[in-house]
């Protein structure tokens, strides 16, 4: 794929796009990179792309969310790694061990989840995990960003005589606060800090009486500040270890900075690999504002849009809570170029500027807000003519502009180009612009490019009906209102309802008479051919949604009596052949009856056993012997209406457990305890007794007649015991 023209970039608005992706990212390399953002020139570096936004955005919706990805830029150590003899600070080391810690985390989670993300698993594994950097830095540096004691021996000796020394500094101040402060030689403060030194606040009067430096004095000079001289000493020093510790402290991260500098390259990797997922993840969170998702790519240069919105415009219209209308429109081999006419303010030109920026979204590796049915193709140039053009700097009018850009059309269009042309031929003379601009798509038609164009001229909607690869459509207006519906007809040229808009904002009706006088009477009545097929159009869509609606219902209805009128059939059937049964067990009983009444009389049993036998054969003649296929079918029918029973059975079972498992329990009541002398009775019987004795949890129950032993489970209360 060629480089799309800057040009086309501005002409579609792509850099607010891109400024809206920044915004989603969590950090400047990552804000950086968004803002950086071009069209892809290598198809699989683009399907790569395509697919690690997709698999991001998959994962807002999936229980393995992706780690944080936040780092802070090292761009600064990685240059110092690359001179010799430099230092990194104490925090550049806490911001590298940062960023070797998430990317792995990061090639960690993408291994565990290859399945899920295999293209971010495929780029995290480019990357070498190593836990050296971090435990090396996690030896020296602490998690509060401090060297640790232990760093080096020297460093562990130093500090452990720091503490001693200052220990040895309270103690002497203190001693010396004590002896002065009970000599009554200091003021009310007693002590203060100068210069981060403790000092003590001696009476002006008595300062040669206490031993050690001046420091200072008070602004009415009654106060004189010194230092004790023991104090003074050990702070001399305390100085000395100190210099000595930050010496110390600089070779150990000059040791570190050096243990780093072979690691160099993989830091770089480490804070490329991050900018790139914090960029796709701004990717996904873009998708995921608009609904955007990764259509069918194809390679047979079939472009079918579905329901597409213009990016820009959708979100805008959604944070104000207005609606956008989304546009479906198809480009291939057989139908190359679409002319669109009609009215402004109709939604031609966001027709085009939708097509263009979704396209070059794509290319660019940013999924899109489409239908989910919709296919794409690549272009490897995207040619567009959008706007005024007129080029103050170049002193260029806005026609010789467009004859420039038409010149670089002419160079760059083949039949792997889009152009996109708003108000094509415009700027000059409408007959003779419009003669030049009809070339021009001619030599567009013939190189084999797809592409949409916006006119008001009459020769290029002709030019189009005539090409058998190009097709006009129009913007919808509605005829009464003369209000824009924003929605793309194809088949049909457009109108451009010029005087019947003129009108409507209140043009006396005898202007645009004169007017429609002072041009040809063809070109007023061909404009007037199309709006009125305009009208007849509107009208049809109309009918033929109505009719499509009240074809829908007459299936439908078909479809439901067609049902019922089988389910009747059947039922007439069923009772057909239980009538017919009921019927013949009338005759079988009555022939039955007839034979008991003889055999009553006449206690014969040869012409009873011989009129059984009669009956038994002419019954059986009347049956037919079935095949053992048919008998598989009935037992194959009589299976499955056991299985559909069986299955209803199970539903109402299900339901009914639910609304059991649903109902709430009752508390159960605690169970009394039993004692001698209470009445009751056992379980699920009417016969009550008297416990005369209890013993491990068993009763002698007496019922009058006789006694029993039960288990105290068994029994129930029904009286106890009253009290005296």
């Amino acid at each position: 794929m060629n480089k799309i023209h800057t040009k086309t970039l501005q002409d579609l608005e792509f850099s607010k796009v891109l400024q809206q992706v920044s915004e989603l990212c969590s950090t400047d390399l990552g804000k950086e990179s968004a803002l950086q953002i071009i069209p892809y020139r290598k198809r699989e570096e683009l399907l790569d792309a395509l697919n690690l936004t997709k698999e991001y955005l998959a994962s807002f919706e999936n229980n393995n969310s992706i780690p944080n990805h936040y780092f802070e830029a090292i761009s600064k150590e990685i240059q110092l790694l690359k001179i010799e003899n430099t230092l990194i600070e104490i925090e550049g080391f806490r911001k590298i061990a940062s960023i070797s810690a998430t990317t792995n985390g990061h090639i960690l989670f993408y291994k565990k989840f290859h399945e899920y993300y295999p293209t971010l698993h495929k780029k995290a594994q480019e990357i070498e995990f190593t836990k050296e950097i971090q435990q090396k830095i996690d030896e020296v540096i602490d998690r509060f960003g401090d060297i640790k004691d232990d760093a080096s021996e020297t460093l562990y000796r130093l500090r452990k005589q720091i503490n001693q020394v200052r220990s040895k500094i309270n103690q002497s101040f203190a001693g010396a606060l004590s002896t002065y402060s009970s000599a009554g030689l200091l003021d009310d403060i007693r002590e203060s800090v100068i210069d981060n030194r403790r000092v003590l606040a001696v009476k002006a009067m008595y300062r040669r009486r206490v031993k050690g430096s001046i420091m200072g004095n008070s602004k009415t000079g009654s106060i004189v500040y010194i230092e004790p001289e023991a104090t003074r000493n050990y702070n001399r020093d305390l100085n000395n270890l100190e210099y000595e510790e930050k010496e110390e402290v600089q070779k150990i991260l000059k040791d570190l900075t050096n243990f780093l500098r072979p690691f160099r390259p993989l830091l770089i990797d480490y804070q490329n690999f991050l900018t790139l997922i914090d960029t796709v993840a701004a990717k996904a969170k873009y998708a995921n504002k608009m609904q955007a998702l990764l259509p069918k790519l194809n390679e047979e240069r079939h472009f079918r849009l579905i329901d597409a919105y213009h990016p820009l415009l959708f979100l805008t219209n959604k944070a104000k809570g207005a609606k956008t209308y989304p546009q479906t429109i198809e480009l291939h081999q057989e139908n190359r170029i679409i002319v669109i006419s009609g009215p402004n303010a109709g939604g031609k030109s966001i027709t085009l500027k939708t097509v263009g920026l979704l396209q070059v979204m794509l290319q660019s590796g940013m999924l899109v807000p489409v239908h989910e049915r919709s296919e794409m193709c690549l272009f490897d140039n995207v040619l567009t003519d959008i706007g005024d053009n007129q080029s103050i700097e170049n002193h260029l009018s806005t026609y010789s502009y467009r004859l420039k850009n038409m010149n670089y059309f002419l160079r760059k269009c083949d039949n792997k180009t889009l152009f996109l042309i708003d108000e094509f031929g415009t700027g000059s003379d409408p007959e003779l612009g419009g003669a030049l601009a009809e070339t021009f798509l001619e030599v567009f038609y013939e190189r084999e490019a797809f592409g949409i164009i916006t006119t008001h001229y009459a020769n290029l909607k002709m030019l189009a009906n005539e090409l058998p690869h190009a097709t006009n459509a129009n913007m919808r207006f509605d005829s009464k209102t003369l209000e824009p519906v924003f929605k793309l007809v194809l088949g049909e040229a457009g109108s451009s309802f010029t005087f019947e808009v003129a009108q409507k904002n209140g043009i006396p009706y005898s202007l645009i008479n004169k007017a429609k006088k002072k041009i040809e009477r063809g070109k007023v009545r061909f404009d007037a051919t199309i709006a009125k097929l305009q009208k007849e159009r509107i009208k049809m869509d109309k009918t033929s949604t109505q009719l499509r609606e009240e074809e829908v219902k007459a299936r439908d209805e078909a479809k439901r009596l067609e049902e019922l009128n089988t389910k009747i059939k059947a039922k007439l059937e069923n009772y057909q052949q239980l009538y017919d049964h009921n019927q013949r067990m009338i005759y079988l009983g009555n022939k039955i009856n007839d034979i008991s009444e003889k055999y009553f009389i006449n206690k014969k049993k040869r012409p009873l056993i011989s009129e059984f036998l009669r009956i038994v054969e002419t019954e059986n003649s009347k049956r037919t012997k079935e095949t053992a296929a048919k008998k598989k079918e009935e037992r194959a029918k009589k299976k499955a209406v056991e299985a559909e029973v069986q299955k209803e059975v199970n539903v109402i079972r299900k339901k009914k457990k639910k609304e059991k498992a649903e109902k709430p329990k009752e508390p159960e009541k605690p169970k009394p305890v039993l004692k001698v002398g209470d009445r009751v009775r056992l379980t699920d019987s009417k016969s009550v007794g008297s416990i005369d004795t209890i013993e491990k949890n068993k009763a002698i129950v007496n019922y009058g007649m006789f006694t029993t032993s039960v288990s105290l489970d068994q029994l129930e209360l029904v009286e106890a015991k009253k009290k005296k």
